[in-house]
């Protein structure tokens, strides 16, 4: 079985999707990644159990030096940023590589009845 991290490769195949959810309830999670980075790779096979774990939310996966220009919209300026955006809004975020506060995150926004803060 794959992962159900779905990783991106262009601008164009993001947008695409951010566009099909941003009307939904639906958590997206965005791991914003780097090869050369230890962090991220550890927190790798982390990020795909949690996708194991949450079959309801969306994970994603962008290399920050692939997608400049979508790094550059949510200021992604370390990482691993992770970025949980629901209906369109980015509802919070996580800079570094913190395991145990990153299934928190999940489990507190996974739920289409949370209501969104600023």
């Amino acid at each position: 079985m794959g992962s159900r991290v779905q990783a991106f490769h262009s601008s164009d195949e993001w947008k695409n999707l951010f566009t099909s959810l941003k009307d939904s309830s639906q958590l997206i999670v965005i791991d914003f990644t780097a090869t050369w980075c230890p962090p991220c790779r550890m927190m790798a096979p982390i990020f795909a159990d949690l996708a194991e774990k949450f079959t309801e939310v969306v994970f994603v996966k962008i290399d920050v030096d692939e997608l400049k220009d979508v790094c550059e919209e949510f200021e992604v300026e370390a990482m691993p940023t992770f970025i949980f955006i629901k209906q369109g809004v980015v509802v919070d975020k996580i800079v570094g590589a913190g395991k145990n506060e990153l299934e928190k995150k999940i489990e507190l926004h996974k739920t289409p009845e949370t209501s969104i803060t600023t």
